[in-house]
C-alpha cells in the first residue's frame, strides 16, 4: 500500500510540474483591498504549500478530537 500512495504522489507531482511550467503567464489576484500580480505558476506553487500546511493541520486536529472522544478524561470527584 505504501508503494501505491508513493506512486500517486509522485505522478500528481509530476502532473503539477508540467501544468506549472506550462503555465507561466502572469496573472493577477485581488483579496480585499489587496493585489498582486504574479507567474501562475508561482500562485499554484503557494496554494499547494498552503494546501499542505491547512489539510495536514485538519487532519491533526481531527485525529486529536477523535482520540479524546474515545478516552473521556478521568472524573476527578
Amino acid at each position: 500500500m505504501k508503494w501505491i500512495h508513493t506512486a500517486v504522489v509522485a505522478i500528481i507531482a509530476v502532473a503539477f510540474v508540467i501544468f506549472a511550467l506550462q503555465n507561466l503567464q502572469s496573472v493577477t489576484v485581488a483579496f480585499l483591498s489587496f493585489g498582486i500580480t504574479l507567474p501562475l505558476a508561482i500562485l499554484f506553487i503557494v496554494i499547494y504549500v498552503l494546501g499542505m500546511a491547512t489539510g495536514s493541520s485538519a487532519r491533526s486536529l481531527m485525529r486529536w478530537a477523535w482520540r479524546g472522544a474515545k478516552h473521556p478524561p478521568a472524573s476527578q470527584d
